[in-house]
């Protein structure tokens, strides 16, 4: 199961000339072991990567902090404001009792210590908790977002990176083959049985093919560095050879598919948190009506005479009505804001998804052409032209160009692959799938 991000083919699959002569008779399984013990491990499914990235990704873990730092934020949402301790110094230049000026406690007419602590109004503090709180399911909803989106990068390069590596040893395997092509194309020669022209031929499909392997060679390695890119290592740190991924499901059910993505998409989830974000804030802003309180307590200390206590009781009145009616509008806005995002983000997570589904449908059905109509058809086609050819029944050119067809053929079902697990992995992206 794999990846999205629409990547054009072209940079997924190159097949140049005779870039895919294949084992004749070699399966999958064989072709590609793993190393030796020492051969590092991680690289071989995507799983593991993600999972790597999950604690290694610089990105991801500013997401995570970010998450927890709105967490955070809840507590102090719903405490009072600090208390301020005030001092004042009646005359302080000691005018009634003659003495010099002084800016010391008890040294002046009289001394005035005064302790307020503000009171915001009725039910503020609650909405306030209730405000930060949504913020921070927000924050966590988009930190999940981040994280499918790491996942979906680390699957769609991975899959490049097993493309690569399958593309490099049918490669390898097309240029042994040629060889041996070009040995019996000389051998002939030699006897008078072939032209000139066809050994040359043979000789310049061998030179596109090294061509070819040292191209996907430099893309193999291109990706794993940005594959490593991703999981916060050296750019050339080793990677384990890719193994072949899990089998492609035969059929989804496209109903389930839309439902979740209309329900458990990441973007979707995000934007229906910002409408509990909106609606607090709009609690908030219609609760600024009411007034907010202050009390205190006062000790005075006159020079001469007795200490006295004042309590103090204090009420903001709202009088700015004009700016408090824009600030609702504002709110109101912005819940019809979050509320259009999250149809916007349905809309798309839908849309989105049907191109994926109908190109997964497609891939599967092209695979299913490729692997039990056209491939077997070339493979019979390919052994008879070389069997027709040891009995001198066909020219050496009939044997390239059914070798040519195979290669094509199986280029296609392996770029076939690759657009269908791509395909899939948009699928897993976009319904939540991807954790």
């Amino acid at each position: 199961m794999k990846s999205p991000f629409a990547v054009p083919s072209s940079h997924l699959l190159r097949p140049a000339a005779l870039a895919l002569v294949v084992a004749l008779t070699l399966g999958s399984g064989s072709a590609w072991t793993q190393g030796s013990p020492d051969t590092p491990t991680l690289g071989s499914s995507p799983q593991a990567l993600i999972e790597y990235a999950r604690h290694s990704n610089p990105g991801f873990a500013a997401a995570r902090a970010e998450a927890s730092a709105a967490q955070e934020r809840v507590t102090p949402a719903g405490a009072l404001p600090d208390p301020t301790f005030e001092v004042e110094l009646m005359d302080a230049t000691n005018t009634m009792s003659g003495r010099s000026a002084s800016l010391l406690p008890g040294q002046v007419g009289e001394t005035r210590y005064r302790i307020t602590q503000p009171l915001p109004g009725w039910g503020k503090r609650e909405l306030a908790v209730k405000a930060a709180e949504a913020q921070a399911t927000q924050a966590d909803a988009m930190r999940d977002t981040s994280w499918a989106e790491l996942a979906a990068k680390i699957e769609t390069l991975w899959l490049r990176y097993y493309a690569a590596d399958r593309e490099l040893v049918l490669n390898r395997e097309g240029l042994t083959l040629l060889k041996s092509l070009e040995e019996l194309s000389l051998a002939r020669y030699e006897l008078g049985l072939l032209p000139q022209q066809a050994v040359l031929r043979m000789q310049r499909e061998i030179t596109a093919q090294r061509l070819a392997l040292v191209e996907v060679e430099q893309r193999r390695k291109g990706l794993a560095a940005g594959l490593n890119g991703l999981l916060g290592r050296a750019h050339d740190a080793p990677l384990a050879a890719p193994a072949d991924p899990a089998p492609l499901p035969e059929q989804l059910e496209a109903g389930a598919l839309f439902e979740a993505a209309a329900s458990a998409n990441p973007d979707v989830n995000a934007a229906a948190y910002g409408i509990d974000v909106a609606r607090a804030e709009r609690e908030r802003t219609y609760q600024d009506r009411l007034p907010d309180f202050a009390v205190g307590v006062r000790n005075n200390r006159p020079d001469e005479g007795k200490a006295s206590w004042d309590v103090m009781f204090e009420v903001m009145i709202p009088l700015q009505q004009s700016s408090r009616r824009a600030r609702e509008r504002e709110a109101e806005y912005m819940l019809m804001a979050a509320e259009a995002r999250r149809e916007d983000a349905r809309a798309r997570a839908t849309g989105e998804l049907g191109i994926a589904w109908s190109m997964y449908a497609q891939g599967r059905e092209t695979l299913r052409l490729l692997e039990h109509t056209l491939l077997p058809q070339a493979q019979a086609t390919r052994d008879a032209s070389q069997a027709a050819l040891s009995s001198g029944k066909v020219d050496f050119d009939s044997v390239i160009e059914a070798e040519r067809q195979l290669i094509d053929i199986r280029t296609q079902r392996l770029k076939a692959e690759l657009d269908t697990r791509l395909a899939l992995t948009e699928i897993k992206k976009l319904t939540g799938d991807l954790k």
